[in-house]
């Protein structure tokens, strides 16, 4: 597999492949003296890893020979630049039209248009096999991942149609739960709140990390050992909005933004000051109009001054001397005062604007997810969270952000201010908040809200985005440390896409990749036809205890060129109506169509047909 790119996706898609996949890269990078290049560096010195690193600075047709397109089994093309990009995958056909190309896309609309021309030159459309094109971006990937990880903790996930799934542990001795789908491992340890850790000792506790282990296995060892579950989410729609009439809806929302407006602020103490100076010193000059030149009714002894200080009167040239004194002392009261009234008056509208933008959480709002930050990636999870029946609460500092106006839309409270100024945090309840979700382009900023946050509910779950990845690991080790008790996730969008991209570089058929201590679990969906392994079979005899299992069935069907994009991992996957907690005695049909939990092993076996050596598995 060759992988060409300039970031750290191309670094962390290495890495997967690698470590986790068992796959035979080569690496194209612009330089090996960068952070990025370093990386690649350290795996390709390594003895024990098949990383080989090129150097170029562009991947021109030189470029992609050197690197073995033309045998190469897939090219993922992680540039950051779309035309770089499209020019290579365009190039990288020509050389290997049968190679599987995982192209990076921001432009979603050129995704799509350049992933049906590349088919096309491979001259795929006419039969419609597998595709041998995905064009993915990074920051839908990473979405879901950062949504689960706020709304339901620990756990990594996989979508197949619309059902999420997610890996979540249970501790030793716990009860099964109802949403529990099957076993995907037995762990090392007694417990371990995160089954895709690196820091799991190199010798496992007794009997070591165990995938896909049998029935029996798995109940003599869920009293003593942790178990990695496949548990289902439940994915919520938000309820649609009551129809009204055109006047009914413009009524009820002019009555909900006058009801929401800061009235408050023209009453600041500033304003009343200026204005109540302003009064009195109206009523002085009325008074002494009254006193020293009263020859008008009383209202004009109040109205004439008024005039005056405002510059808006006759000048007193045919009345008394002590009505133009105190016309001349008006003025100069006009003009020592009004620049305050004006300045005062400013102020009150520019904060009467900025808060009326605002639109804070009620008092009694708990339980609920606060997201800082509504770019790209933040404005995907906002639709997200709300997709799924979550109460959310935003922050954001830029009011021209992409995401304001979903915001609005939705109806979602949300806060135009710097989350990092002092009581922004605390007016979006933070602690009375489950989870808090930092998405912004700064990570020292990041860092300061995390720590802010955590200074105010240290018990909140925290997940945190960050562009570094080894900052992004030290910062998670840290906090942990510091909050034994609350949950601290941060990471990169690198680090949360390169497992899509990597499935989508192992073929159509794997829906997601799912680390477990030092090994993996792939998700794939195999028809049954051809693989006497399952056809045949019933559930029950198709289990391959530590190899694969089946999680469920549904018909095959004719494949159709429109498929549903998988939000989860970037994938395609035919609608064709899973039957998850299939019967044990399920016979399976060459028209079926099964979702399986593998490892690498175990996928070899069913795409190959190449039968293993036995295996001693006393240990």
């Amino acid at each position: 597999m060759v992988i060409c790119g300039d970031d750290g996706l191309a670094h962390r898609l290495a890495f997967e492949l690698d470590a986790v996949c068992g796959e035979v890269v080569t690496v194209v990078l612009p330089s090996r003296e960068d952070e990025y290049g370093a990386g690649i560096a350290a795996l390709h010195d390594d003895p024990r890893s098949p990383v080989e690193l090129l150097v170029s600075a562009r991947p021109d047709e030189r470029t992609l020979r050197a690197a073995g397109v033309e045998r190469a089994a897939a090219l993922a093309l992680t540039y950051g630049d779309d035309q770089v990009n499209m020019t290579a995958a365009l190039l990288a056909r020509t050389l290997n039209p049968s190679v599987r190309l995982v192209v990076r896309m921001f432009h979603r609309e050129r995704g799509r248009h350049l992933e049906r021309l590349l088919d096309r030159a491979a001259g795929l459309c006419d039969d419609l096999p597998p595709k041998t094109c995905t064009v993915l971006s990074d920051a839908d990937t990473a979405v879901s991942e950062l949504v689960a990880a706020a709304a339901v903790g620990h756990g990594h996930t996989v979508q197949v149609e619309d059902k999420v799934f997610r890996g979540v542990v249970r501790p030793a001795g716990s009860p099964p739960q109802a949403t529990d789908l099957a076993t995907l491992a037995v762990l090392s340890g007694a417990h371990q709140d995160d089954p895709a850790s690196q820091d799991s000792p190199e010798t496992p506790g007794e009997d070591g990390t165990q995938l896909l282990p049998d029935t029996r296995t798995a109940y003599h060892r869920q009293f003593t050992h942790g178990r990695l579950m496949l548990e289902e989410v439940t994915h919520h729609q938000v309820p649609e909005p009551v129809r009204r009439s055109r006047r009914g809806r413009i009524g009820a929302w002019l009555r909900a933004r006058l009801a929401h407006l800061p009235w408050r602020v023209f009453l600041s103490r500033e304003v009343t000051a200026v204005f109540g100076a302003l009064g009195a010193m109206v009523l002085a000059l009325a008074a002494a109009t009254a006193l020293f030149a009263d020859e008008h009714p009383w209202w004009k002894n109040l109205y004439l001054p008024m005039l005056d200080i405002f510059t808006m009167g006759d000048p007193a040239t045919n009345e008394s001397v002590a009505r133009r004194i105190l016309q001349l002392v008006a003025g100069f009261v006009g003009l020592a005062v009004l620049p305050l009234v004006v300045a005062a008056t400013l102020n009150a509208t520019e904060a009467f604007r900025v808060a009326s933008a605002n639109h804070p959480p009620d008092e009694d709002t708990t339980g609920h997810i606060v997201l800082v930050g509504l770019g790209k990636i933040g404005t995907r999870v906002l639709a997200q969270l709300r997709s799924m029946d979550h109460e959310v609460v935003v922050i954001e500092r830029d009011p021209h952000a992409r995401g304001v106006a979903l915001a609005r839309e939705l109806g979602v409270p949300l806060i135009l201010q710097d989350a990092g100024a002092s009581g922004v945090l605390d007016l979006a309840r933070v602690r009375e908040s489950r989870s808090l979700l930092v998405l912004t382009r700064d990570d020292g900023q990041n860092l300061d809200i995390v720590m802010a946050a955590r200074e105010s509910n240290p018990a909140v779950r925290v997940v945190m985005r960050l562009y570094d990845d080894n900052l992004a690991a030290t910062v998670q080790r840290t906090l942990r440390a510091s909050y034994p008790d609350a949950l601290t996730r941060s990471r990169s969008v690198s680090a949360l896409a390169a497992p899509s991209f990597a499935a989508a570089m192992m073929g159509r058929h794997v829906l997601g990749v799912m680390p477990v201590e030092r090994g993996s679990l792939l998700f794939t969906c195999v028809d049954v036809a051809g693989h006497p392994e399952l056809e045949g079979r019933s559930v029950h005899e198709a289990f391959r205890e530590n190899e694969w299992r089946v999680l469920a069935v549904g018909a095959a069907g004719p494949a159709v060129e429109v498929s549903a994009m998988d939000t989860l991992t970037g994938l395609r996957v035919d609608r064709s109506g899973f039957g998850w907690r299939p019967p044990q005695g399920r016979v399976l049909r060459a028209g079926d169509r099964v979702v399986l939990a593998t490892t690498r092993r175990g996928l070899d076996i069913l795409m190959t047909g190449v039968q293993p050596h036995p295996v001693d598995r006393r240990g």
